[in-house]
């Protein structure tokens, strides 16, 4: 089978009780939920991290090859605009990656306009809420096939 690394980044695991306003009421719980659904109807599995820590979410990335990963799904969170060592383990494995956002990143604060990990990824969706993370499944399931 096909798999597809999922990583959701720092803060992630307190999503349905932080800053309802921005990130909604879904939880981690029940996005994954979504994921696996989709993942099962088109016959790929999951692999899913959610890390506080970067250089948790760097060995994970590092070791997609080793584990069979065709395709990482990341939610780099607070990363996006700090984490030069998770942009450079991306390009690094060379494996095709799909940047996905609960908020429109670009519609908030300035320091958030800019994403280091967009650069080595297929492409990025944000703002769409739980969708962004559906849509890039569905990205990513094409990205496969």
């Amino acid at each position: 089978m096909k798999k597809i690394l999922v990583i959701h980044g720092p803060n992630l695991n307190l999503l349905g009780q932080r800053e309802k306003s921005i990130y909604g009421k879904v939880t981690l719980e029940e996005i994954n939920k979504k994921l696996k659904a989709i993942a099962k109807k088109n016959g790929v599995t999951l692999e899913i991290l959610q890390s506080n820590h970067e250089g948790e979410i760097v060995d994970a990335i590092q070791e997609v090859k080793k584990n069979g990963i065709k395709v990482i799904l990341i939610n780099p969170a607070a990363y996006t605009h700090t984490s030069v060592a998770i942009r450079d383990a991306i390009s690094a494995v060379d494996i095709p990656t799909v940047e996905v956002h609960l908020s429109n990143i670009y519609a908030r604060e300035e320091f958030r306009h800019t994403s280091l990990i967009a650069p080595v990824s297929h492409g990025q969706i944000s703002g769409f809420g739980v969708d962004s993370y559906l849509l890039g499944m569905q990205a990513a399931i094409s990205l496969i096939k």
